[in-house]
């Protein structure tokens, strides 16, 4: 960790801000405003370059991956001092990201800190937006992270998702360490789907670098997914109609749309 701010004496506030998808048109307004009143910014370095000026003038504290626990003492310990502090978190910090985290441990340490989490918008979101409009029925978010869940939990979810005839999105498809995780998933998606389903490959989301593939079950290249890559596998009803998925709500059947 890299630290160069002190702390004062009354308790202060932790507000957990999740900053989107990247792209600082995409950070929501009271996002924008918790940072720069924050007195200190902590996150994970990638997500912090993101944001460039708007925290060019704060103290900022960095870390690496796997530093989620040293991130939130960090700023548990600083919003005692009488900091206002900014935990960083990419996305949502609902959603695989660090609010929960920072609830356990400051429940744990029962601590007395001003905790508020700032809703950002969501990768999946982000994700949708660039494939068209794939998650407008039930879908089911799974993570192929088994860092933290074992790999037996995930499967079964994956396979609950697939027989009920869920959307899939897929959170932390793969990584230099995990490669082989993504091809099961897809192979038990398979089971209960068409060789032709439409699935989404979104990578780098409103970032310098963006990638955006719309393939199918039986013609999905795993080399096109790392890390900053969502996938997002339609229903049995998803049609991909001039380059975008589509996953109809159910119109057609209730009203005539001609």
């Amino acid at each position: 960790m890299e630290n160069n701010n002190g702390s004062s004496g009354t308790t202060g506030r932790l507000s957990v801000v999740g900053t989107g998808p990247g792209s600082l048109a995409y950070l929501t307004p009271a996002a924008h405003d918790s940072l720069r009143e924050a007195d200190v910014v902590i996150g994970y370095r990638t997500y912090l370059d993101l944001l460039g000026e708007v925290i060019a003038d704060k103290d900022v504290l960095t870390s690496t991956m796997m530093q989620e626990v040293e991130r939130v003492r960090s700023a548990l310990l600083l919003a005692e001092g009488g900091k206002k502090v900014a935990l960083v978190s990419g996305g949502d910090p609902g959603i695989y990201a660090m609010a929960g985290l920072v609830y356990e441990m400051a429940a744990q340490l029962d601590s007395c800190v001003d905790i508020r989490v700032i809703a950002g918008i969501a990768a999946l979101s982000g994700c949708a937006e660039r494939l068209g409009a794939p998650l407008m029925h039930d879908f089911a978010s799974i993570s192929l992270s088994d860092l933290l869940t074992p790999w037996e939990t995930i499967e079964k979810r994956l396979q609950a998702a697939a027989l009920a005839d869920f959307v899939i999105v897929l959170y932390n498809p793969k990584s230099k360490k995990r490669s082989h995780q993504l091809g099961r998933a897809l192979e038990l998606i398979g089971e209960h789907r068409k060789p032709t389903t439409p699935v989404g490959i979104v990578t780098a989301a409103t970032r310098p670098g963006e990638r955006v593939v719309v393939t199918s079950l039986d013609a999905f290249d795993t080399e096109l997914v790392d890390m900053q890559t969502t996938v997002i596998v339609g229903n049995s009803h998803t049609f991909v109609w001039r380059g975008k998925m589509i996953t109809p709500r159910g119109y057609r059947e209730k009203y005539r749309l001609d």
